[in-house]
């Protein structure tokens, strides 16, 4: 198959899937063209079967705003019809549900058929969705759309709870490439943010209001109170200056690192011993998903999609949403037990091998030929 994948080229989770599903079905054959206007981060260097077109918005100074959608639909319609595409996959509802749409009729009506997938990430249901100005168009594309899938059954309850549609919605989860084996242990790097004796918390994200950072912290704080302990935050973003703050407050900045932006978390990762997810709200939760395939078990809020990847008891541990003593209590629980924290890292990786990516792509190659045969 000829696939356009449309997706934010960003570090979020819809682009780190959008791009590995690509790159994924590039390696079965497939021939895959990513639209969008940036690289995206994790697709590397020159690669067999897979081709990147670049969305360029001109600055015509008409406009206020960038007519981003109206561009992107443009250049859907010019790939479509020069590379004779068979699909298109749009991750992110707006603008690019929207925006194929569009394309489709465009070149319908030049007696091109090519039909479009459309996934649903989280934040464009959740919170774009709840703003009701988006909502008629939200829910005219997932009508509109030829196949809806969604990364999580909370996500799937979530949008017809927020839209009007009785699309059927196919929940296929999000996936990461899982190791074979478990990497040694690097102790010099290790060493570099910790002592021998000291335990290693881990927290990834883009550091907004819903990821609740500061509890990160003040879970931090106590587990530090009992298990000398240092915590790695990898991410950047609107919270940062507050946690900071927070972190002069409770005197803990020589025991915090703050590591910014880093494409290859995988290696910061393979250095902790829990990995922290107090979230608000959680469509699936792939920074915990890529935590636990390298064996580090999760303390998370018990939100959104969270408990159908993180199994309380098993991988780590659950709590209500702002509880910080019971997340830092079941984190004491793996720190203060060898045997224990032994015994969640290999369940961890177990359970994240219901996820590898060569489980889940067949999935959508399924759902594509469906598609297809429909159209």
């Amino acid at each position: 198959m000829k696939i356009g994948i449309v997706l934010y080229p960003t570090y979020g989770g819809s682009g780190i899937v959008g791009t590995e599903l690509g790159k994924a079905l590039a390696l079965k054959g497939h021939e895959i063209h990513f639209i969008t206007y940036s690289h995206p981060v994790r697709l590397g260097s020159f690669t067999k079967n897979i081709f990147y077109h670049e969305v360029v918005v001109s600055n015509y100074p008409l406009f206020e705003y960038e007519p981003y959608e109206t561009v992107l639909a443009s250049k859907m319609v010019d790939v479509v019809k020069h590379e004779e595409l068979d699909l298109l996959h749009v991750h992110y509802a707006i603008p690019h549900a929207s925006a194929a749409f569009m394309a489709r009729q465009i070149l319908s009506s030049q007696g091109i058929k090519v039909p479009f997938v459309t996934t649903l990430h989280g934040t464009d249901i959740t919170l774009v969705g709840r703003d009701s100005s988006f909502e008629p168009v939200i829910s005219f594309c997932l009508n509109e759309s030829d196949a809806v899938t969604a990364v999580s059954e909370s996500l799937k309850k979530d949008t017809y709870s927020y839209f009007k549609t009785d699309k059927e919605i196919h929940v296929i989860p999000n996936f990461i490439p899982v190791p074979e084996e478990r990497a040694v242990m690097n102790y010099s790097l290790r060493r570099m943010y910790a002592q021998d004796n000291e335990s290693i918390l881990c927290h990834i994200s883009n550091f907004r209001k819903v990821k609740r950072v500061a509890d990160v912290m003040h879970v931090f704080s106590k587990v530090n109170q009992e298990v000398k302990s240092k915590l790695l935050l990898v991410g950047d973003g609107p919270e940062r200056y507050v946690i900071e703050e927070l972190c002069r407050e409770l005197e803990l900045c020589d025991r915090v690192t703050f590591l910014g932006k880093i494409q290859d978390t995988r290696s910061v990762l393979e250095l902790s011993d829990i990995f922290v997810l107090p979230s608000e709200t959680e469509s699936f939760g792939l920074a915990a998903l890529e935590a636990m395939a390298v064996g580090v078990p999760v303390i998370s809020s018990n939100s959104g999609g969270i408990p159908e990847v993180n199994i309380h008891g098993y991988s780590g541990f659950l709590s209500d949403v702002g509880e910080t003593a019971d997340m830092a209590k079941n984190a004491l629980k793996l720190l203060l037990s060898e045997e224990t924290l032994a015994e969640f890292k290999k369940n961890a990786i177990k359970r994240a091998r219901e996820f590898d990516i060569r489980k889940i792509v067949g999935q959508y190659e399924l759902l594509y030929s469906q598609v297809l045969k429909g159209n």
